[in-house]
């Protein structure tokens, strides 16, 4: 099984969307707090659709508490604009977890820092763009980690 890992998520569509995916590929999706939303906003779950009710959910108070929980991923890979390794050179194995930080600030430099040697990117193809959509980039990735295991 694939970890999806959201840090602080702000946007409850973006979530709903990440859960619908978890729900559908069969990842577990930990959340971790605080959220920009409440878990019961009407767009988090109109975005989610009826996935939700199938969705393997964890929520997470914080990071140590990520990290401390029993559910907690061996290999965590931190998706990041500025990593220097693309996810296609990264190896992904079953178990794995695939860490995004929020739609606003992406993840904090301290996590950054617990994840040197560890981050990838999602390949960008046109000059003078930020990012993917955080619910894109993570359908990406779960893909690309689902197309290794399976080969």
């Amino acid at each position: 099984m694939i970890h999806l890992i959201l840090f602080q998520p702000q946007i409850p569509q973006n979530t709903g969307n990440v859960g619908r995916l978890c729900a559908y590929v069969g990842c577990r999706l930990h959340l971790i707090k605080p959220y920009g939303f409440e878990i019961d906003d009407k767009h988090l779950r109109r975005a989610g659709m009826d996935y939700w009710r199938s969705l393997d959910l964890r929520e997470h108070d914080d990071w140590q508490g990520f990290l401390s929980s029993s559910d907690c991923p061996q290999r965590i890979h931190l998706f990041s604009t500025h990593a220097e390794r693309e996810m296609w050179d990264a190896s992904f194995e079953d178990g794995d977890g695939l860490l995004f930080g929020n739609e606003g600030a992406g993840l904090p430099s301290e996590i950054h820092e617990w994840g040197r040697g560890r981050r990838v990117k999602i390949p960008q193809f046109a000059d003078g763009l930020r990012s993917l959509n955080l619910s894109s980039a993570a359908a990406v990735a779960v893909y690309e980690a689902f197309r290794q295991i399976r080969s």
